[in-house]
């Protein structure tokens, strides 16, 4: 999808200083696709500890040892 938007250039050079990205375009593909990444991440780790009938560290820990 074509977009068109005003970044300004401070953050424009930080971008591609940052992403070491060859291209303004790599640059933007980059930073979103990270921005993306943390936002899942911090959803799965808002679930943390939210499962009822997952196995524990000491269920692991049983588990290995009788293996």
């Amino acid at each position: 999808m074509k977009t068109t938007i005003n970044i300004p250039d401070d953050e424009l050079k930080r971008i591609l200083k940052n992403t070491r990205a060859r291209t303004k375009r790599q640059a933007i593909l980059q930073a979103v696709a990270e921005f993306n990444r943390r936002r899942q991440l911090a959803r799965l780790a808002g679930m943390l500890g939210t499962f009822k009938d997952f196995m524990t560290r000491s269920d692991l820990r049983k588990m290995r040892e009788e293996g």
